[in-house]
């Protein structure tokens, strides 16, 4: 975000900060959330070099189409193992694996700031 625009917004009253702060997020879950993204991005990138489909992988993994496409979403739902047994059956090697794990790819920290009204604005329940 532009410097000029955050010192607009936060002069009108508005919070700025990352994902992480506005989720509460603390050093370690939001590691968790990265390492999980960087994974779910590389399934689908390697899904997509090998020409195959979903519904194909899904057969090589015994599963549904539908789940191949929450692990390429990340869904909350999908587990570390699910992803490295399908990075695996995707030829990524243990190298490979943990060169993704290490990555900063798919971090929500760096494309922009989440904006947050200030709790005055916000609906008090």
């Amino acid at each position: 975000m532009k410097a000029d625009k955050q010192k607009k917004l936060e002069a009108a009253g508005w919070k700025t900060g990352s994902a992480a702060e506005f989720l509460e997020l603390d050093t370690v879950e939001e590691m968790l959330v990265n390492m999980k993204l960087a994974m779910a991005a590389e399934v689908k990138s390697l899904r997509a070099q090998s020409g195959i489909t979903q519904q194909d992988l899904a057969k090589r993994l015994q599963s549904s189409q539908s789940r191949v496409a929450k692990i390429e979403s990340a869904d909350r739902t999908v587990s570390f193992d699910l992803l490295i047994r399908t990075l695996a059956e995707l030829g990524a090697t243990r190298f490979q694996i943990g060169k993704i794990v290490g990555s900063r790819k798919g971090s929500p920290q760096k494309p922009g700031r989440r904006i947050r009204k200030p709790l005055s604005r916000q609906k008090q329940s």
